[in-house]
């Protein structure tokens, strides 16, 4: 883990822990990468509850139960990732949910370019969402929209 993911992942821990706040998580695009991150720390057992990688689009309908409705909008979108974090959040009982899902590339998905990247994180009553375009290699995206998935979280959780 970088310099950068290993602060922003102690801060999390940190804030979640010290708030007695529980966190689920929802990665299409990260792969698990995100969930990887909080738990390479010792202590992620006191709030963070679960993970799913639904990375197709059957998977984010048949796991987290995605309205095939929402799907109309394309794996990747803004309408996507909002519904798969409320999903996620209701599914584990979690006081927040981070998601994500996107193109890393190399190539273009569903007319999206590569580096296209929604993050959302959801809170009782309040869904929030992001997007990113990212300009790196297929790695470096998926490193970097983990990282700004978690400092998205941080915003929303801090407030």
């Amino acid at each position: 883990m970088n310099k950068e993911a290993l602060e922003i992942s102690e801060k999390v821990h940190a804030l979640f822990r010290r708030k007695g706040l529980t966190l689920s998580v929802a990665e299409s695009c990260t792969g698990g990468l995100i969930s990887h991150y909080i738990t390479a720390l010792p202590g992620a057992i006191k709030f963070f509850e679960a993970a799913v990688v639904s990375y197709s689009a059957a998977a984010k309908e048949k796991i987290l139960g995605v309205s095939p409705d929402i799907m109309q909008y394309g794996v990747v979108s803004e309408q996507t990732v909002r519904e798969m974090a409320k999903k996620v959040r209701r599914l584990t009982g979690t006081d927040f949910s981070l998601s994500t899902t996107g193109n890393l590339g190399p190539d273009v998905l569903e007319g999206k370019d590569r580096g296209l990247v929604y993050i959302a994180v959801s809170r009782e009553g309040e869904t929030y969402s992001r997007e990113l375009r990212l300009k790196g290699s297929r790695e470096e995206n998926k490193e970097e929209a983990s990282r700004l998935a978690l400092k998205f979280l941080m915003e929303i959780a801090a407030q």
